[in-house]
């Protein structure tokens, strides 16, 4: 397993990001790679943590507008980057990132910092990981903020993800910060998409972004299908208060808060909405979005 490492000079002076790193090791399973973990931890540290999650092919700078107003409002605010993304390490050979690995890396991460009481926020691959974890750890969890996500389980895909598959696998140079600005219904700043690129110093780094879209369950012969499905019988006792908040101009996952609230039984009775924006609603609703969270929380 080949682990690279992005300069941290990479990472000075970005717009909107002044915040400490913090790192934790995570070994893989089947090879005894250690690998790390890179992860914003702001705020009280005995608060209750708000976990955010993000997704492909971003990094935690997605949550930057979340930080600040979210400490202020008395919470303690955590946002890893997932492995192949971000200050988190990289792995050299596509091969070697499977949705499992993904999902044990971060277990071993959360059960590593030992967070309990949380509020997950989830988005695209955050979600698929995210619930995943919360399927796993129940009891670690307090409540879940869903946004433009789901637990696929084979049963078909989207013609926006499909053409977001074709996109990602045929791309010869592939534009992290264009497809974060291609995600998004404002125009981000050249300062913002330079912040996107900043994980990524050449192609050889960024596999993992180029993985994830064919680790998607969207067939029955994908791996995975079946630990997504023995999460959703977890997620279908779940009765700890569960608010989706998917975006209106998403192609990609429209319409997909229906089976949460359908399934979950802690989604019924929620004041679920719809926010205005993009894939990465993040950029477009921050202030409707951390407001929702504090509110959600503190109902």
């Amino acid at each position: 397993m080949q682990v690279l490492r992005t300069p941290d000079a990479r990472f000075d002076g970005l717009v909107g990001f002044a915040f400490a790193p913090h790192y934790a090791e995570v070994s893989d399973a089947a090879t005894g790679t250690p690998l790390r973990v890179h992860y914003l931890d702001e705020g009280p540290a005995d608060a209750a943590p708000v976990l955010l999650m993000h997704g492909e092919p971003s990094w935690c700078y997605l949550y930057r507008n979340f930080v600040g107003p979210l400490v202020a409002a008395g919470h303690r605010v955590i946002a890893p980057d997932l492995i192949g993304f971000g200050r988190s390490d990289k792995l050299g050979d596509r091969a070697d990132y499977t949705y499992e690995r993904h999902v044990q890396w971060m277990s071993d991460w959360l059960t590593g910092l030992d967070l309990t009481n949380i509020t997950l926020f989830c988005q695209d691959w955050g979600g698929l990981i995210g619930l995943r974890l919360v399927a796993a750890f129940p009891d670690r969890f307090a409540r879940l903020v869903i946004a433009n996500t789901g637990l696929p389980t084979g049963s078909g895909s989207s013609p926006g993800f499909d053409q977001w598959l074709t996109i990602s696998q045929t791309i010869p140079n592939f534009p992290a910060g264009m497809i974060v600005n291609m995600g998004t219904s404002r125009e981000l700043s050249p300062a913002e998409i330079a912040a996107y690129d900043a994980p990524f110093p050449d192609e050889s780094f960024k596999e993992g972004a180029r993985q994830f879209p064919t680790l998607v369950p969207v067939t029955p012969g994908h791996a995975s299908v079946a630990e997504n499905q023995a999460a959703w019988a977890v997620l279908e006792a779940f009765d700890k208060p569960v608010l989706t908040c998917f975006s209106d101009n998403d192609p990609v996952t429209k319409g997909g808060e229906a089976a949460i609230i359908a399934r979950v039984p802690g989604a019924r009775g929620q004041p679920h909405v719809i926010v205005p924006g993009g894939h990465f609603l993040q950029e477009d609703a921050a202030d409707q979005l951390v407001t929702l969270i504090d509110t959600f929380i503190k109902a």
